[in-house]
């Protein structure tokens, strides 16, 4: 039976764009160019890597979330490598925190099929992380969090997960969901052949209703949390100079125990 790994992506706001909040204090998705999380590029390439390793008995689902441009992510995995994409679109998801995306999540890989989620540690705009657990929850599997190393042989997912003063090898039957960091192995550029292949591969869209979700459940209707006000922040203040003309060293002590460092 081959492997179906599904891996979960989220079109975000480019970080090098000048990013901020519409009206209603949702992001502002308008206004900046998006693209597929560098994060999540890092599940591509470990997904597309398990898959390799079974020799093409296994296939590689790219699943996201989101409005119309979202479709870019999956664009962009698919260029990579990965087999077919899903795109959940609806109109109700507006509004939507982790709580109603891994709702949708969860709902969308049960009707696709899975044996192995495969999730980024983070995406790059929320930095909350806490979808794959969340994911994982939903579906009643084990998860395996912030995974430098991955693999899966014999109907097993292992890998190595890097602590601050040691590492631990952690393994759990499929099916299960996993989240990998940008330590797990530089995620690959599209090839010219790879870009146009993706242009002929199949992307689904499903919404709410195919997913048998309740509106209520989802969107800023269902959220858990919300954002009562942004303001900007506070433009940085000039640095405190120390010349050195001979006292620099006594400067910047002084400077420090000013501030109590020292």
């Amino acid at each position: 039976m081959s492997l179906r790994i599904v891996v979960c992506v989220k079109y975000v706001p480019d970080a090098s764009g000048d990013r901020g909040f519409a009206d209603d204090l949702t992001v502002d998705r308008e206004g900046v160019d998006g693209l597929l999380s560098e994060l999540d590029e890092y599940a591509v390439e470990q997904a597309l890597r398990i898959s390799e390793a079974a020799d093409g008995d296994a296939s590689v689902t790219v699943l996201t979330v989101g409005p119309e441009d979202a479709r870019e992510a999956v664009r962009k995995a698919l260029s990579m490598g990965a087999d077919a994409g899903i795109h959940v679109e609806d109109d109700d998801l507006h509004g939507s925190d982790v709580m109603g995306t891994s709702l949708v999540v969860a709902s969308a890989v049960e009707r696709a099929g899975f044996d192995l989620v495969v999730c980024g540690m983070a995406s790059t705009d929320g930095v909350m992380g806490v979808l794959p657990a969340l994911l994982a929850e939903r579906l009643g599997v084990a998860q395996l969090s912030l995974l430098s190393e991955v693999s899966v042989a014999g109907g097993v997912v292992s890998g190595r997960r890097d602590g601050d003063v040691a590492s631990e090898v952690v393994e759990a039957e499929l099916p299960a969901v996993v989240s990998v960091t940008d330590q797990s192995g530089e995620a690959r550029y599209p090839s010219f052949k790879g870009i146009m292949a993706a242009k002929k591969k199949k992307v689904e869209s499903w919404d709410l209703e195919e997913l048998e979700l309740d509106a209520e459940l989802v969107g800023s209707a269902g959220a858990w949390t919300a954002v009562d006000g942004v303001e900007a922040r506070a433009a940085r203040s000039a640095g405190t100079v120390v010349k050195d003309e001979g006292e620099g060293g006594r400067g910047v002590a002084e400077f420090l125990a000013s501030r109590k460092f020292v």
